[in-house]
């Protein structure tokens, strides 16, 4: 099988990682003064998110059971709904 689909966690790290980058852009721009005046700020942002992401995969580790039992029922559920559709809404009838 493929990669699996991203989570909205992965998408809310990979968002706030964005937001890091950009905010670095803005600095390179503002100049020096502004630079020393966010290097503190953006080295916290830069260690919450790798606290969060550290959390994340330890509640994922830690509940990888259940998980797993919600995403192949999630999928059977989208597999039921997609034949109900399929079946209702039928080309040629």
């Amino acid at each position: 099988m493929g990669r699996k689909p991203e989570g909205q966690a992965e998408k809310m790290f990979k968002k706030v990682g964005k937001k890091i980058d950009e905010l670095l852009a803005d600095l390179k721009e503002a100049g020096a003064n502004a630079e020393e005046e966010y290097a503190e700020r953006i080295d916290e942002l830069k260690r919450s998110g790798e606290k969060l992401k550290d959390e994340f995969s330890n509640f994922k580790d830690k509940h990888k059971d259940r998980i797993d039992d919600v995403e192949q029922n999630l999928k059977k559920a989208g597999e039921d709904l997609k034949n109900a559709f399929n079946s209702a809404f039928k080309k040629g009838e």
